[in-house]
């Protein structure tokens, strides 16, 4: 019966490693441009997939049938959002940088879903708790901003 177990554990380590392998770099690259970090300094992206990985590790058993990508996904884009109502006044942050760095990080958070990720805006608006009306208004003003930025810094937003 032990001997079992362990097999079943060691079957599930190398399913999760392979999904890791194969999905971890996306979900970096979508965290990264969800923080407005640099690529090559992104602690908190990469604070994000750590967080992520580990809770679709956690449920891996029940997502047999399911999508891993889409529960790291989704934690990914819940935990953003979370941070972005609970952070701490006077938390100094690095100033963003980045394609999207003269976006906010909500506008970020739903280009990303929407435009990066390729979720509807049904699905977008059910995850952050948003009307579909409210996503395709911020989604359609940040392509925008980032299509066509103002000034001639190309920084996005004037003053």
């Amino acid at each position: 019966m032990h001997g079992r177990r362990v097999t079943q554990e060691a079957g599930r380590a190398a399913e999760f490693e392979a999904f890791v392998a194969g999905a971890a770099g996306r979900l970096l690259h979508a965290a990264t441009l969800l923080t407005a970090e640099a690529p090559d300094a992104n602690p908190r992206a990469r604070r994000l997939l750590t967080l992520a990985l580990g809770h679709t590790y956690a449920r891996w058993h029940r997502l047999r049938d399911g999508d891993p990508y889409d529960c790291a996904r989704r934690y990914l884009a819940v935990r953003f959002a979370h941070s972005l109502r609970h952070r701490l006044p006077g938390r100094a942050r690095p100033g963003p940088c980045g394609p999207l760095a003269g976006l906010g990080a909500q506008e970020r958070l739903i280009l990303v879903l929407r435009l990066y990720e390729g979720i509807a805006e049904e699905q977008t608006a059910a995850l952050l708790g948003l009307t579909v009306e409210h996503v395709h208004t911020v989604c359609e003003g940040a392509a925008s901003l980032v299509l066509h930025p103002v000034g001639a810094a190309g920084a996005g937003r004037p003053g």
